[in-house]
C-alpha cells in the first residue's frame, strides 16, 4: 500500500555546523543512524556555504529543489538549480556547498555502496511509476495521485504503480540480490 510522507511532519534538525537543517523523509533499516544506514532519503536547508559531510563507501544523489547551489571540491565543479538533472557522487568525497542568491532545498539519496543502489530522476505530470520495496515520489508542486493529495514537497512511498499528478522526482533504493525495483 502506497503511503503518504507529509515534509511539515518530518522535524528540522539542525546541523552540527549551524549552516542549515535536514528532515528526514525515510531510512532503512527503520531507526538506522548516519553511521549504520543502508539507503537514508532526505530534504536539507542549506542556508550558508560549508563542507558536506562525508560517508565514506556511500553514494549519494542530490536534486535541488529551490534556489541555486554551487558544488566544488575533488573534480567537482557544478551548479544546480530546480530544473538540474540530480546529480551523483561518492559520499566519501570532500566537497563545500554554497547556497548562490539566497538559501536552497535540495533533496539527497544516500546508499551504502556493495549493499544498495540508488538513483533518482526528475518526472513529469503523468508518468507512470512502478511500485517497489523503497521508492519515493516527492512533489514538485501540488497533485493528486491516486486518492492521495500532496502538497508541494510532500512524499509518496510507491508501494504499488501509480501516475504523477504534476512535476515531481522519484528516488528509488534497490537493495543488492532484489529482485524487486
Amino acid at each position: 500500500m502506497n503511503r503518504v510522507i507529509r515534509i511539515a511532519d518530518r522535524p528540522a534538525v539542525p546541523w552540527k555546523n549551524g549552516g542549515g537543517t535536514t528532515r528526514e523523509i525515510a531510512v532503512f533499516p527503520p531507526d538506522a543512524g548516519m553511521d549504520d544506514f543502508v539507503w537514508r532519503l532526505s530534504m536539507a536547508r542549506v542556508e550558508q556555504a560549508g563542507a558536506f559531510s562525508t560517508f565514506d563507501g556511500v553514494d549519494r544523489v542530490l536534486a535541488v529543489l529551490e534556489g541555486r547551489l554551487r558544488l566544488s571540491g575533488a573534480g567537482i565543479d557544478v551548479t544546480l538549480d530546480g530544473d538540474s538533472a540530480p546529480f551523483g557522487f561518492d559520499g566519501g568525497t570532500k566537497i563545500a556547498g554554497e547556497p548562490l542568491a539566497g538559501p536552497v532545498v535540495d533533496l539527497n539519496a544516500m546508499a551504502r555502496r556493495g549493499r544498495c543502489g540508488v538513483a533518482m530522476e526528475r518526472l513529469a505530470a503523468g508518468t507512470a511509476v512502478a511500485g517497489g520495496d523503497a521508492v519515493f515520489l516527492i512533489a514538485l508542486e501540488p497533485q493528486r495521485i491516486g486518492a492521495d493529495e500532496l502538497g508541494r514537497l510532500d512524499g509518496l512511498r510507491v508501494a504499488a504503480p501509480v501516475t504523477t499528478g504534476g512535476a515531481a522526482l522519484v528516488a528509488r533504493f534497490t537493495l543488492e540480490g532484489s529482485t524487486r525495483r
